[in-house]
């Protein structure tokens, strides 16, 4: 959302956020426009009363597009429609672990609920696309796939020598990412306890970081500190200089449960870094297994550890992979093109309200 800010024309869209529960500071990375933030302070549970907030804010702010997320946000469709609003699109950006792979019937009755409400619908990868055209049964001339975009400038790959993390012959195997249960972070860390144990001269040069903050944290670090292994490893929790963070990492990796299209995988690829990821969601139409990463089956611990082995053993492997990946990168994933694609679906839904 942020890179959408900052790069659609300010005169031809205005933007206000309405969060369901509240925001935070990650609201001052928008530096094109200004964009009012409201909260609507959604109290856990099954209760309304946030319906009547939204409905009265949409009454007061009269927008001409109404744009939702994921379906923590579709309600907000329905109340749309008993405000007047019209033009309205639905973002799938991908699913949480209660519902990995979108088969919870009662969500997806709401989605279908919804579905004569939705103008048009954007999906970050094919696999959503597929699904919502399949399953949610969205005519396929209201569902356009929209790759997310990546800052190629600020993200790039390491100049000179690595940050003070770990000796600069070291591999640092690295993360970046909510320490929440569909990430599955548990499994890089016994994966890396497992090299470790399995060939305890690695622990001379393979290190491990993993950036972000949320449940699963505090699990990790007791798992290194049992294993005897947390000097090897660095989990510094929540970060805001993720750019430079990149720069000490060699080898990126993802072991999540599912996806859509991991902002993290991209901003690992602008760094020039392979990535090992899981073979699931839109994982698998970002990362080329031998080419840019490899792709392991979510779960496979054997395949997981074998993966970390096969770019510790291989320095020029990590720079070819990382070289291609930072190559796509500019190519594939760019925001001015993400930005226009979301131009073309807003003027779309709002010529054929008008």
């Amino acid at each position: 959302m942020i890179n959408l800010f900052n790069t659609l024309p300010p005169q031809r869209f205005r933007h206000t956020v309405v969060a369901l529960t509240d925001y935070s500071g990650f609201r001052h990375r928008i530096t094109a426009q200004r964009v009012d933030f409201h909260a609507l302070h959604r109290a856990p549970g099954k209760g309304f009363g946030w319906t009547i907030r939204l409905w009265r804010l949409l009454r007061q702010l009269k927008p001409d597009l109404v744009h939702t997320r994921n379906l923590a946000a579709l309600e907000a469709q329905f109340v749309a429609a008993v405000a007047g609003i019209r033009a309205t699109v639905h973002g799938e950006h991908g699913r949480d672990v209660f519902d990995l792979h979108g088969r919870n019937w009662k969500y997806n009755l709401l989605r279908r609920a919804a579905r004569p409400l939705v103008s048009n619908y954007i999906a970050v990868s094919r696999d959503l696309e597929d699904w919502l055209r399949e399953t949610i049964g969205v005519p396929p001339a209201r569902i356009h796939q929209i790759y997310n975009g990546v800052d190629s400038v600020k993200f790039h790959p390491r100049i000179g020598a690595r940050p003070d993390f770990a000796h600069p012959d070291s591999i640092v195997f690295g993360s970046v990412g909510r320490m929440v249960e569909v990430k599955d972070y548990p499994a890089l860390v016994r994966a890396f306890i497992q090299l470790m144990r399995q060939q305890p001269e690695r622990s001379e040069r393979a290190r491990l970081v993993i950036v972000g903050d949320g449940p699963v944290r505090q699990t990790c670090l007791d798992m290194l500190q049992g294993a005897g292994l947390a000097h090897l490893a660095w989990l510094p929790g929540a970060r805001d200089d993720i750019a430079d963070i990149m720069q000490a990492i060699d080898v990126f990796v993802l072991p999540s449960r599912n996806e859509g299209i991991s902002n993290t995988i991209l901003e690992a690829f602008a760094s020039g870094l392979p990535v090992i990821a899981t073979a699931v969601g839109g994982n698998v139409e970002l990362v080329e297994d031998g080419v840019t990463g490899r792709l392991v089956a979510s779960g496979d611990m054997a395949a997981l550890v074998q993966a970390l082995l096969f770019y510790l053993d291989a320095p020029a492997r990590i720079v070819e992979h990382g070289a291609t990946a930072r190559r796509q990168a500019e190519q594939r994933y760019s925001i001015p093109a993400m930005a226009d694609a979301y131009a073309a679906v807003y003027d779309k839904t709002l010529a054929r309200q008008r």
